[in-house]
């Protein structure tokens, strides 16, 4: 069973999809920043720092939730995470730094953009690279799957509405139909599930439209 998402959701199990597939989106969004940047202008800058601003959001609530809701349940319920979690780095900082960076640029002076955004993903890739390996068997192997589903849902209810309005669409972005009503029927409900695939989704659209046309460039 693989334990990363370098290559997508595949060999994980579906019961994980919905926390897995937010790394997929981390990291198929930080390439697309790093294609993007080069073409940035202050002309056409304001799209792409708005779409920006709400991909920082969406991961630092998900570094918030880690922090406050995940890593405190997993020592909770396993009695060797917190031995585990030396080894995790988990201090977001550098990352958010990234990020900020990466704002700073497409605010103001974009020609600093590429520099940034290349740092960013770079950082984002090491990050993924620690924390995957450890998380992963630690939710699969030291958790029953409604263990698991009772933390996600704690890290769920967290997300405010105009958080949700972004992350649903956001997080089924490239993803195949299978593979992503598979995980909404885990972790969404229906309601939720159909104007996710509706009104949030041409929304979403719409924001992500002008970053990936100037990543085509």
């Amino acid at each position: 069973m693989t334990m990363s998402t370098e290559n997508g959701v595949g060999g994980l199990p579906v019961h994980i999809h919905g926390f897995a597939l937010m790394h997929v989106a981390m990291r198929r969004d930080a390439r697309r920043v790093v294609k993007a940047a080069p073409n940035v202008t202050r002309a056409n800058a304001g799209p792409v720092a708005s779409w920006f601003d709400q991909l920082r959001d969406v991961i630092e609530w998900h570094h918030r939730t880690e922090d406050d809701v995940l890593f405190p349940e997993l020592r909770r319920r396993v009695a060797d995470f917190a031995e585990k979690e030396k080894a995790l780095a988990h201090d977001h900082t550098e990352l958010d730094q990234s990020m900020l960076e990466v704002s700073k640029a497409l605010h103001g002076d974009v020609s600093t953009a590429p520099a940034a955004a290349e740092k960013f993903e770079n950082i984002l890739l090491e990050h993924l690279k620690v924390e995957e390996p450890i998380v992963f068997p630690v939710f699969v192997e030291d958790l029953t799957r409604q263990q698991y589903l009772d933390i996600e849902n704690q890290v769920m209810r967290s997300a405010g509405p105009a958080m949700r309005a972004f992350l649903f669409p956001w997080l089924f972005d490239g993803v195949d139909k299978r593979t992503a009503a598979a995980a909404a029927a885990v972790s969404i409900p229906p309601p939720v599930r159909l104007i996710g695939n509706t009104v949030l989704t041409w929304r979403y659209e719409r924001v992500i439209a002008p970053v990936v046309n100037l990543g085509k460039r």
